[in-house]
């Protein structure tokens, strides 16, 4: 089969090319506008809207970029959707790497942008804050690391858990923006007192490097917790629904160990 032939076929499955730039920037724009919007409304309007109105914000804004860039690029503007995505078969090593780095550079910009207009506010401060996600001393009721490890988890499962039940391969249909987009913002009430609720490292990773300080310390947590409950959310999902893809199967040494190639053989020979 051609390289032309199994873009198409991949396309057509409603996954993406692993050099497609159009999913690449749809994945920098929309986690740049996801950082810039709801980090945003942490840092200059928290006073003014509550956790509520961050959390609904959060949800919103991702709703809202799922219905324009879902079909697109599947909508992740998360590497733990990523990890997700490739951890159940559904993208290559290769693409899911090119997704975290575009998801990278859009937080990065993103958070750049909003240190920019933040810094044009008088009075606020930016130092070891600025919308980044902290434990101990720097969570709102005070949560242990161990506390917040788990609760980082969890809530990284349900979100990833709804991608995997609701995406067709990796994109995603305009009407799924709203289980997505629900997902997130009642993970985000629960998680905003607690952790600041990261459930995205990229999304961490951005604020964090503009804040500094015990921001950027802690900041390993909000990367690792997320990446292990998007594992748990494919495991619990791999349980839970029948699953076309087999496990890992494209990254090639873990497909071969667990036979996804003479699965796929067989499913072949059977059509």
């Amino acid at each position: 089969m051609s390289a032309e032939t199994s873009t198409s076929a991949d396309a057509s499955a409603g996954g993406v090319g692993e050099h497609d730039p159009r999913a690449l920037a749809a994945e920098a724009f929309g986690t740049l506008v996801l950082v810039f919007f709801a980090v945003g409304s942490a840092v200059l309007a928290g006073e003014f809207i509550g956790s509520l109105g961050i959390a609904l914000t959060f949800g919103f804004a991702l709703l809202g970029l799922v219905y324009a860039l879902g079909p697109t690029s599947g909508a992740h503007f998360n590497p733990a959707v990523t990890l997700g995505m490739l951890l159940a078969g559904r993208m290559s090593p290769r693409a899911a790497g090119w997704y975290w780095l575009a998801q990278l550079a859009g937080a990065l910009v993103g958070s750049a942008l909003l240190f920019l207009v933040a810094h044009q506010v008088p009075g606020l401060k930016t130092g070891e804050a600025f919308g980044s996600n902290g434990y101990g001393h720097r969570s709102a009721v005070g949560l242990s690391i161990a506390g917040s490890f788990v609760t980082e988890v969890m809530l990284t499962a349900l979100l990833v858990f709804v991608y995997l039940s609701v995406a067709r391969r990796v994109t995603l249909g305009s009407l799924d923006g709203l289980p997505i987009g629900l997902t997130l913002a009642a993970v985000s009430l629960v998680g905003i007192p607690l952790t600041g609720a990261s459930v995205n490292p990229a999304r961490s990773i951005g604020p964090a490097i503009f804040a500094g300080g015990d921001a950027l310390i802690q900041l390993w947590l909000f990367v690792l917790a997320p990446l292990v409950g998007a594992a748990i959310a494919v495991l619990a999902h791999r349980l839970t629904h029948e699953e076309p893809h087999g496990w890992f199967s494209d990254i090639p040494f873990l497909s071969r160990k667990n036979g996804n190639g003479r699965g796929k053989a067989g499913a072949a020979g059977r059509s």
